[in-house]
């Protein structure tokens, strides 16, 4: 794919300011995403859009393919009438700068069913007809997605492994006793998920109107706990009582000294290519009606993966098992042609997982806070990117800009204190740099480095500190909850960052193409 010369900024919806406790799809997004096309970015990088599972993460989720529902615009719903302002007002007071995801759960909860209340007694035509027809188009995934969030909320939150033996193996008797006996429930679930994707449609076209393209995420791997695994156990590698005999994760390097554990389960590669990865093709075919340019996290694993015994505490005993990577990505290019991917290949990539990226042509990360360890010949260091690439300041898994630099050696550190003197000490030599504004001489870094896209996360231009930061990677609390406040975008910051981006001439919008229907039957 070839991507013009262009910038952008890394921002997850949730992160958004507002009243209502999170970020959503209402005003605020199109202001930030205003501020981006009034200043001549063209990219908005989001993490997943999916529903959030355990620790409220957005790579831990309950489905590859439905929507998470907190980010429905309360404003939204009220301007198109499927709620009445006494409906939402007035709202809790949440705290300003900090997701408190219980609290925001329950109050959105609250209104989605009475959302849904009255669209039951509507008499509305047209609202039922777009409804059905979404229904209809999104049935693959959208029936068994609402009924297993249903089946789930029925079982006090227990995993699908938990419930009785005929609903966790989906015996056809059972389903349909289940589908019968929680119709109603099964079709609010199925609501939520249609004012999620009208909404989100909406912004996206508001994004496209403004020559705004999306980069969305895609992890690699889905959560056990997921109507995914649930609908397909033949596809991971599960034991008779369909329980992860390995989970996924990644071995010792520069975000923990022990590995990340992520728990996940690894997929049966030989099942999947018996039916031509269809499960891939529906979920890449699904995620590009939803944004533009596809963020495939952790492309290391396409090449092998990092297998963990379940039941291990963490990564350290894994091995390194080969993936079928090729022969998927050549499935999905006969199926939708060339794919706009970019990339994470961060960590331990060896030369099997470069040649995967480089014969697809799928440009590669390169994160400054990265470049200062090492020689001369760190790939991190801007003399040596190279123009199919993509450039960060940072990434949501590391620390801000301000952060890095004035970070100290403790526990949540992989590096010593003389270690982080001499990363410093050569970061400022090699900037130019007095430290006074070391975010900025990042962001000026990434913008005159020749990888053709730069990508800056929101904190590193508001310059804020480790407070702000959006996740630490192998922890378990405090992550996902960061969020700015209105009127911190102020017209100052947009005019260093649009002088910068026409200094570097990032200033040019990618246009999408448009995704053509399969070349070749998703299936067999």
């Amino acid at each position: 794919m070839n991507f013009p010369r262009s910038s952008g900024i890394l921002l997850h919806p949730t992160s958004l300011p507002g009243q209502y406790g999170i970020g959503d799809m209402g005003n605020e997004a199109r202001k930030f995403i205003d501020f981006l096309a009034a200043n001549n970015m063209h990219l908005w990088q989001i993490l997943p859009l999916n529903p959030t599972g355990y620790g409220d993460s957005p790579y831990q989720s309950f489905s590859a393919f439905a929507g998470n529902t907190l980010l429905i615009s309360p404003d939204r719903l009220v301007a198109d009438g499927f709620l009445a302002e006494e409906d939402i007002k007035p709202a809790p007071r949440f705290p300003a700068n900090k997701i408190s995801f219980g609290e925001v759960i329950d109050w959105k909860t609250t209104f989605l069913k009475k959302a849904f209340e009255k669209f039951t007694n509507t008499t509305d035509t047209l609202i039922r007809v777009d409804f059905l027809n979404f229904c209809n188009q999104s049935a693959a995934w959208l029936d068994t997605y609402a009924l297993f969030r249903v089946l789930k909320a029925d079982h006090g939150g227990e995993s699908w492994h938990r419930w009785e033996r005929s609903l966790a193996r989906r015996e056809p008797a059972a389903i349909e006793e289940a589908t019968e006996r929680l119709h109603e429930d099964i079709g609010a679930e199925k609501f939520y998920q249609y004012l999620f994707f009208k909404q989100w449609q909406e912004l996206k076209q508001y994004c496209a109107e403004r020559e705004v393209a999306i980069i969305g995420d895609l992890p690699i791997f889905v959560a056990y706990d997921s109507a995914d695994v649930w609908e397909h156990p033949e596809y991971f590698k599960l034991d008779e009582d369909r329980l992860p005999i390995v989970v996924a994760g990644v071995p010792p390097d520069y975000f923990s000294a022990t590995g990340q554990l992520w728990g996940n389960p690894l997929y049966d590669w030989d099942s999947m290519r018996e039916d031509g990865f269809k499960w891939w093709c529906d979920r890449i075919g699904a995620m590009l009606k939803t944004v533009d340019i596809l963020r495939i996290d952790h492309f290391r694993g396409f090449a092998a993966c990092w297998e963990v015994p379940g039941g291990d505490t963490t990564a350290q005993r894994g091995r390194w098992v080969e993936t079928p990577g090729r022969d998927l990505f050549l499935r999905l290019r006969l199926v939708f042609g060339d794919l706009p991917i970019i990339v994470e290949d961060l960590g331990v990539i060896t030369p099997d997982v470069e040649a995967l990226r480089d014969d697809f042509g799928f440009p590669g990360m390169r994160v400054l806070q990265m470049a200062f360890a090492g020689d001369s010949t760190n790939i991190d260091l801007p003399h040596n990117h190279i123009r199919n690439s993509v450039v960060y300041t940072g990434t949501h898994d590391n620390d801000t800009a301000l952060g890095w630099f004035h970070s100290k050696a403790g526990a949540s550190s992989t590096r010593t204190a003389a270690q982080i003197k001499r990363e410093q000490n050569k970061c400022m030599r090699y900037l130019r740099s007095d430290g006074n504004e070391i975010n900025w001489d990042f962001i000026e870094t990434a913008m005159a480095s020749p990888a053709k896209i730069a990508l800056v996360p929101l904190q590193d231009i508001l310059g804020l500190g480790s407070e702000s930061r959006m996740n630490l990677p192998a922890s378990q609390d405090g992550n996902w909850s960061w969020r700015y406040q209105t009127g911190t975008l102020t017209p100052k910051i947009g005019k260093r960052l649009r002088q910068l981006i026409e200094m570097y001439d990032r200033h040019h919008a990618y246009v999408p193409v448009q995704t053509p229907a399969p070349a070749v039957s998703a299936g067999v």
